[in-house]
């Protein structure tokens, strides 16, 4: 079966987003749509796509802010860059930004489309892993599920967060600032326990009924997700 490509188009001009969707449409492409930064952050984090359509300047966060904070949390999806902003310095922000293209407004959808399909082919990007294990807990990132022994565990979407990044770094220990800058998006500390009650939660979820333990806490450090059953 051929898997169809699927885009994210963040776009806060909704006509424009919808001239995108059916444009894509007809060529065979799927595509979700994000109408600000944050929104887009989040979808792009939290779903896997084949290629990121991505405004530069948008509400509550703007496009390059958007792409830097993907690279930063090792999220390597391409994106084509779309913005009215089209001088050659322009172009060159956008690209030193993280974005893999950038094309100026107004533009041909026909050359839209074969770069999104150029930035689709790409293989060079690192891939993400699809499913993190440890021990007999299974975190699958496209189906968004988490299971244990084959028993389904659900989640809310900030734990299942949480427990993505600690399995993405298992075997280590994840500190409270490293929690809060890339499950939480805080780059501060806001002195509160919010990190305790959903590690707490999570600990209860993924343990309870299950005889062997996996998620620790490291006094003095942070968290570590680890399975002593695979030591040698």
């Amino acid at each position: 079966m051929v898997t169809r490509m699927k885009i994210l188009i963040v776009e806060d001009d909704l006509e424009a987003a919808a001239y995108l969707a059916k444009a894509f449409r007809e060529a065979g492409i799927v595509s979700d749509h994000a109408s600000d930064g944050e929104s887009g952050l989040f979808m792009a984090s939290e779903n896997a796509y084949d290629v990121l359509v991505v405004d530069r300047m948008l509400p509550r966060r703007d496009g390059l802010s958007l792409i830097s904070e993907l690279r930063r949390r090792d999220i390597h999806t391409p994106v084509l860059i779309l913005s009215a902003l089209g001088q050659v310095d322009d172009r060159v922000t956008g690209l030193r930004a993280g974005g893999d293209d950038y094309l100026p407004k107004p533009y041909a959808f026909n050359e839209l489309l074969a770069r999104v399909e150029v930035l689709g082919r790409r293989k060079g990007a690192p891939e993400q892993d699809m499913v993190y294990r440890v021990g007999d807990l299974e975190l699958d990132r496209l189906a968004h599920s988490v299971r244990r022994q084959g028993k389904e565990i659900p989640l809310q979407p900030r734990e299942f967060r949480l427990l993505e990044y600690l399995m993405k770094n298992a075997g280590q220990v994840v500190t409270r600032t490293m929690l809060l800058e890339n499950v939480w998006d805080y780059h501060f500390d806001p002195q509160t326990n919010v990190i305790d009650v959903h590690v707490s939660r999570l600990r209860s979820k993924i343990e309870k009924d299950f005889d062997t333990p996996l998620l620790r806490t490291v006094r003095g450090a942070g968290y570590m997700i680890k399975d002593d059953r695979t030591e040698t």
